[in-house]
């Protein structure tokens, strides 16, 4: 399979999906974007602009992008990266079931440790890989991708196809790499993504809420429960880009001019990036707090032990989401409800 000839296709093509669809396409890689009747008809009449932190700016014009609401379509794709919501990944892979041919690849590109294997478990015959995105992607106005956070993809290790992905990655101006053990960078990345349910609790932008040490207590309070049952169960996260895991909670507690001297190194952050969550916490959307948060508390069960604070989060999480908004929580107040000494 030549890399130049691959045809790409994206399910899912929301935030994420858009932001590296419209990488490829940029670079003249054939690439396929589905998703939503809302942002179909929003590019054809805008088109695509990216904008990073980073500095990247570019825009694809209506007539350069591939865009479809109609799942059938990715039928003559070679490669599929999967960037739907955790929630919706059964139903994805039950309808990519129904067209894609024995042979053909999928990329898992979303948070949470077990989509993969969910999809597997749809598609015998096709080559399943992981994909860890650290990307935090806000979706603007007209066609307007921005994403507030730095950092790169790592793609599971995989016979050669691996390689042909990160070359055509590579191409398109993404920076990815590949780790043979994905599903320890997957766990590190969702130590992180611990934080995705206080900020949507706070309702604040990530740098304003990482920039008060209480918030940053209550999330040290969080990874720490985390890592303590991940240890138990034998499963060791690994960092990415600077960020470790291991090490989280102890810098998260650092004095103020401490922490923004070490955090500057490891990550960039927009004033105005939120997490995911919060994100579709504003947009009335089911969030992902049960692939994350909820991730921790069933291994706590499964182990016969107990995640407190996590558990806690989820269950504000869920009132939020009955609400249809933030609940714009202090840190104090939050911190009393979940038992964190500030």
């Amino acid at each position: 399979m030549e890399a130049t000839k691959l045809k790409f296709g994206i399910l899912g093509a929301g935030c994420i999906g858009s932001y590296i669809g419209a990488h490829l396409t940029y670079a003249g890689i054939d690439t396929l974007l589905v998703g939503r009747q809302k942002l179909a008809q929003e590019i054809r009449g805008n088109g695509l602009r990216i904008t990073s932190v980073e500095g990247k700016d570019f825009y694809l014009k209506p007539e350069q992008i591939q865009y479809t609401t109609k799942i059938e379509a990715l039928s003559d794709r070679d490669i599929v990266l999967l960037t739907v919501k955790s929630v919706n990944t059964a139903e994805a892979a039950q309808s990519l079931k129904q067209i894609l041919p024995v042979g053909k690849t999928v990329v898992s590109c979303q948070n949470g440790v077990r989509n993969a294997e969910i999809v597997r478990s749809f598609l015998p015959g096709i080559r399943i890989l992981k994909c860890m995105v650290p990307y935090n992607v806000v979706w603007r106005s007209k066609g307007l991708f921005h994403c507030g956070t730095s950092g790169f993809l790592i793609i599971e290790k995989q016979d050669n196809i691996s390689k042909i992905i990160l070359s055509e990655l590579h191409r398109s101006g993404l920076i990815a790499k590949e780790h043979k053990n994905i599903q320890d960078i997957l766990w590190g990345k969702l130590i992180f993504n611990l934080n995705n349910s206080i900020n949507a609790l706070a309702g604040i932008p990530l740098h304003q809420q990482l920039s008060q040490s209480a918030y940053r207590k209550i999330l040290a309070a969080t990874m720490h429960e985390a890592l303590q049952v991940l240890k138990y169960s034998g499963i060791y996260p690994v960092g990415s880009g600077g960020l470790l895991p291991n090490l989280a909670p102890f810098i998260l507690s650092l004095p103020d001019f401490l922490f923004f001297r070490v955090a500057s190194k490891m990550i960039k952050v927009d004033p105005q990036a939120c997490s995911s969550m919060l994100q579709d916490l504003q947009q009335s959307r089911q969030t992902e707090i049960n692939y994350i948060n909820g991730e921790i508390v069933t291994l706590a069960r499964l182990n016969q032990l107990s995640a407190p604070i996590n558990s806690k989060l989820i269950t504000l999480v869920e009132k939020a989401t009955t609400t249809g908004y933030s609940p714009k929580m202090s840190a104090r107040e939050m911190a009393t409800i979940l038992g964190i000494n500030i």
